[in-house]
């Protein structure tokens, strides 16, 4: 990178500082009700027959959240020699003592999550156990990651976290959740620390050559097969980074390379496509020449981290299905809000009669005998040679790609279990203009669809 791009990127770096850095006031009142909080939450463990204490985690324990976030995480420590009923049953009592307000959630175990003074408050209780890599729960490691990183950020390099954060919302590549599979909160810390802050960081990324591996402690005990890979400092068996997705990776490596070459500030912000309507949405199929299709149907009912793994299996096994069948998918996707939509777009809707299946060399003797035997006496055109092997037209099970997708055939794609029992229950086939109508609900995913950005 030429010195001139250095400063420009430096300069754009600045500017996006003074937008995301909370200021004064805001510190001030974090810190106020973070206290407040942690005082609440220890009278409770004082009435306690146990030995606990509380402890601030996540970004706004360690500087690295953006101005206008409103988060608060406590952990509440419990011994690591309880059973998991005691557990949850004293964090709770302490959750819905101190956010009466609140309401139960769960995720490896129950929490209570409410909102205090204009901040969205989660209290977790978890084990008090030795190190990152003796869980009893999954939570049980987010103490030990704290510590790691409250020892290493100081003010500058925390700022320069919040930086990195900004750039990844704004291409879109922020979350860890299995809807977004992009770089979480504690891997974006991770990657600065290595990197030594988000101009170094950037430029290494542009030249990722994946896999890539780090491992900040030097002491990784596994070996894991993702595209990028940083092993947990408090946990030498976890790959921090194994839910980003390789398309995540890519996209970082993408937009790390328009920033270093066109330093500017808005790919710190990106703005969300305008939705379509109905309208735009039928010009785009009608303009593209294809056939799309959805799938429509009631969204499971469960959390969104166990929906879009499962959306995501079924949108996949729906494309492999039609390809293998002779439609030629050319791009699929899934979304979900209230109701939920497996959308493909085909370059065929129907198909001729006929499939042609070609056999094995005719001096493949084994194969080929095989193949001829199977299809001689059959109801198809055909064993006929082609060259050297083998060669039959059959009829097709479905020429029409919309029949395939209405029959029961849609059952045996590989769908995810809770999407397969809402769509035993009812569901409903788009074809063609018809997807417009998606269009009221699901405007700005389409648009997204029909303008794809890396």
């Amino acid at each position: 990178m030429a010195e001139s791009d250095s400063e420009d990127l430096s300069h754009v770096v600045a500017r996006v500082r003074e937008r995301i850095d909370p200021d004064e006031a805001e510190q001030t009142a974090l810190r106020e009700t973070a206290a407040t909080l942690t005082s609440r939450v220890e009278d409770e463990l004082a009435a306690l027959s146990v030995d606990a204490d509380v402890l601030r985690v996540g970004s706004t324990a360690r500087g690295t959240w953006l101005s206008g976030d409103r988060d608060i995480d406590l952990f509440i420590r419990l011994p690591d020699d309880l059973d998991r009923e005691s557990l949850e049953r004293y964090g709770l009592a302490i959750g819905n003592a101190v956010l009466p307000e609140g309401h139960e959630e769960y995720a490896e175990h129950p929490y209570v999550v409410g909102e205090f003074d204009g901040f969205d408050v989660d209290l977790v209780p978890c084990f008090d156990v030795d190190d990152g890599s003796s869980l009893r729960s999954a939570v049980d490691r987010t103490p030990h990651h704290n510590e790691y990183l409250t020892a290493r950020l100081d003010d500058e390099l925390a700022a320069e976290v919040r930086v990195f954060k900004r750039f990844l919302k704004g291409i879109g590549a922020y979350g860890s959740n299995l809807r977004t599979q992009g770089f979480s909160g504690y891997l974006t810390e991770l990657l600065v620390l290595e990197y030594g802050g988000f101009e170094s960081l950037i430029c290494a990324a542009a030249d990722w050559h994946p896999p890539v591996e780090l491992d900040p402690e030097d002491h990784g005990s596994r070996s894991f097969d993702d595209p990028l890979v940083v092993i947990d400092p408090t946990d030498p068996t976890r790959n921090v980074a194994a839910v980003c997705s390789a398309e995540n990776v890519a996209r970082l490596q993408h937009y790390a390379r328009e920033l270093l070459d066109d330093p500017r500030v808005d790919l710190f912000f990106g703005d969300d496509p305008e939705p379509l309507s109905a309208e735009d949405v039928q010009e785009h199929v009608r303009r593209r020449g294809t056939t799309p299709m959805a799938v429509v149907f009631d969204a499971p009912d469960v959390v969104e981290d166990q929906l879009y793994p499962q959306l995501y299996k079924s949108i996949a096994g729906i494309e492999s299905e039609l390809d293998r069948r002779g439609f030629a998918p050319i791009r699929s996707t899934t979304f979900a809000m209230g109701r939920a939509v497996l959308f493909v777009e085909l370059a065929h809707r129907t198909l001729p009669n006929v499939a042609r299946h070609d056999g094995p060399p005719v001096h493949v003797r084994n194969h080929a005998e095989g193949f001829y035997d199977a299809y001689a006496d059959g109801d198809t055109y055909g064993p006929f040679l082609d060259g050297d092997r083998y060669a039959v037209e059959r009829e097709r099970e479905f020429t029409d790609a919309a029949e395939l997708l209405r029959s029961d055939t849609l059952f045996t794609v590989g769908l995810g279990s809770h999407v397969e029992e809402q769509l035993q229950e009812e569901y409903e086939v788009l074809v063609g203009d018809e997807v417009g109508g998606l269009a009221e609900t699901f405007g700005g995913e389409l648009a997204q669809y029909f303008d794809p950005k890396p």
